[in-house]
């Protein structure tokens, strides 16, 4: 609160109109210095995958329609001790964003549902999420009957899939073995 001693009025309207000059330019001044910078927004939500319906809207975040008729949970262990292939394997899971290595030891839920867009009539691809207690940890497309893993981003993306498919392509026998061999299923 300002309180002016000055007694002639039109002092007083002076100083009041400087006043309110000095507060305008303050808010010019600042309102031009934010408007070169941009703000940046965190794209981090936290999910949490309780029904098929949150699996559904996790994967159509990334471009994906699965068929929730399809979808099926299995539990499955992360190994504590990881290989050069289930460290390849953790760099495809990567392209969504998650990881596998805070979960070494853990049992996850393996929730995989039918992508119908990138499935035809001998090779189907299902969309598969790791949830660790209603937190998704991992996601991946898995091609069946060959077993290659792609990441989300690379199937997302035609033009950097080529690449990342080679990589990935080299070592499918040793990641279908991985799927069914190092996420040992728990009963």
């Amino acid at each position: 609160m300002f309180l002016f001693t000055v007694t002639k009025p039109g002092l007083r309207q002076a100083g009041a109109l400087a006043l309110c000059a000095v507060c305008l330019a303050g808010t010019v001044t600042a309102a031009v210095h934010l408007a070169g910078q941009s703000v940046t927004a965190s794209a981090t939500v936290e999910t949490t995958i309780d029904t098929t319906q949150d699996i559904a809207t996790y994967f159509t975040g990334y471009g994906f329609e699965i068929d929730l008729s399809t979808a099926a949970v299995d539990k499955v262990k992360i190994p504590k001790k990881w290989d050069d292939s289930f460290s390849a394997f953790n760099q495809v899971v990567g392209e969504s964003g998650l990881s596998l290595a805070d979960y070494k030891g853990k049992t996850v839920e393996k929730w995989t549902a039918l992508c119908p867009t990138l499935s035809d009539g001998e090779n189907d691809t299902y969309c598969v999420l790791l949830v660790y207690k209603t937190k998704p940890v991992g996601s991946y497309l898995l091609a069946k009957p060959s077993g290659e893993v792609t990441g989300l981003l690379s199937a997302a993306a035609p033009e950097t899939a080529e690449s990342a498919s080679d990589s990935v392509s080299e070592t499918a026998a040793e990641t279908e073995a991985l799927i069914d061999e190092s996420l040992y299923p728990t009963e």
